[in-house]
């Protein structure tokens, strides 16, 4: 086992964090695209780390003890990955495609085993982001999943599989939104990118009131 590191910190430096995840061929990766050229620098977009990894080069196996090693990869670079656009982005509200609970779907153990190989806690990964939007994967009704993403291999059942366990992690979140299937993959995008424009409105206004009671305590 993984010595345990130090927990990840509840996100308490006031920067909102917003996961878009959910199964495969959901349409996460197009939404959150088209939501940042929406709303502009309002946004800024942290890139899913398993793909920039397997695109770049980054060994990928089936077998456990492979898969076990790389999503422990994956988690620290999504970890670093908030952290430094956070860091060049400071007024943002960060859109994470994908975040550090992920992995827990892809992990070949019982629940639990892959936060406590990370030295880590499902809450604790929770408490990092401020809103989830969960795209329900195009397999879960049975249509295809083919897309634009050349490291997808999973087939309609493993992708049908993989929604589930997302959703048992990140539906455990206090703002939890699904954008559910739909034989119309506009109408699909057109409501994700309504509840994400309802989740960067409330963040905001309740970021603005945490800043100005800040600033009157000051």
């Amino acid at each position: 086992m993984t010595p345990p590191t130090t927990p990840p910190e509840p996100n308490r430096n006031h920067r909102c964090r917003i996961v878009v995840t959910g199964g495969p061929g959901g349409g996460k990766t197009t939404a959150a695209d088209l939501f940042r050229r929406e709303i502009g620098d309002r946004v800024v977009i942290v890139p899913e780390a398993a793909t920039m990894m397997f695109q770049g080069g980054f060994p990928r196996s089936t077998e456990p003890d492979a898969v076990r090693a790389a999503q422990r990869a994956i988690y620290h670079v999504q970890r670093n990955l908030e952290d430094i656009q956070a860091i060049r982005y400071p007024d943002r509200i960060l859109l994470c495609d994908r975040g550090t609970i992920d992995g827990a779907a892809y992990w070949p153990e019982q629940d639990g085993d892959f936060f406590d190989h990370l030295g880590t806690t499902l809450d604790a990964e929770l408490a990092r982001y401020d809103g989830v939007i969960f795209f329900e994967s195009a397999a879960v009704g049975g249509l295809g999943i083919e897309g634009g993403n050349p490291v997808r291999r999973e087939t309609l059942a493993e992708a049908a599989a993989l929604d589930a366990k997302l959703r048992h992690y990140w539906s455990r979140h206090e703002r939890f939104v699904v954008v559910h299937h739909n034989p119309s993959f506009f109408k699909k995008i057109s409501f994700a990118l309504a509840m994400l424009d309802e989740m960067v409105a409330e963040l905001c206004r309740l970021r603005e009131e945490r800043l100005a009671r800040l600033r009157t305590m000051a």
